[in-house]
């Protein structure tokens, strides 16, 4: 489940040095001076690259410790505390800032997965297509959930769902197999089949395509 990081933009401060507003990131998994996380899965990070500890922390750590490092000023969300952070090239966080857009996104398809996974258990009775579809057709849904929906194409048995199938990419050929082994069973069931020039569906015992006018073998 996707954290909830509405609360994260609420009160943004300010970075003391430069005055810019600090940039809401992900936090790495480990906190690299003690081995243990943050205490927090957001940090509040300085991205300005005008900003006066950056620009003033390359030489002092040159100076200091002999590698090629800077600051970035960084405070941890509901902390007082103001500490600084090194940095090993410009593009350090600049990747893992948080978009509020992208995140709500996120949740809504989230959301929707979530919906159409409970509706698996009495979509072949309720002839729910559309929770079907919805999950054999989104990239980022689990797999598991996904297999199950393209598990229920052939009960369902419903033509509409190959046109969908058929104009998607899928990432895993894995689940496109399977997609297409469940699309040959209903077309069989329907007495249907796909034009080769067309791909209009068609009767099976046609000999020209009622679309194309191409004659069939």
């Amino acid at each position: 489940m996707i954290t909830d990081y509405k609360r994260y933009f609420e009160n943004i401060p300010d970075c003391p040095k430069c005055g810019q507003q600090l940039s809401c990131c992900e936090a790495p998994p480990i906190h690299v001076g003690d081995g243990l996380g943050w205490g927090s899965e957001v940090l509040y990070i300085c991205l300005n690259d005008d900003c006066p500890i950056f620009v003033n922390g390359w030489k002092q750590i040159a100076e200091r410790y002999g590698h090629n490092s800077s600051y970035r000023h960084m405070q941890i969300p509901g902390s007082r505390e103001k500490n600084v952070m090194m940095v090993g090239s410009e593009d350090a966080f600049k990747g893992s800032v948080i978009r509020l857009d992208v995140v709500e996104a996120q949740n809504v398809r989230f959301q929707k997965e979530k919906a159409a996974l409970a509706a698996l258990d009495s979509a072949v009775e309720n002839q729910d297509l559309a929770s079907v579809l919805l999950l054999v057709l989104d990239e980022a849904a689990g797999i598991d959930g996904r297999k199950k929906a393209i598990s229920l194409l052939t009960a369902i048995n419903d033509l509409a769902c190959i046109d969908p199938i058929r104009n998607h990419r899928f990432r895993d050929t894995s689940l496109e197999t399977e997609c297409n082994l469940a699309i040959a069973q209903i077309l069989k069931a329907n007495y249907k089949k796909e034009c080769p020039y067309c791909s209009e569906l068609v009767k099976l015992q046609a000999k020209i395509c009622m679309h194309c006018q191409k004659e069939l073998g």
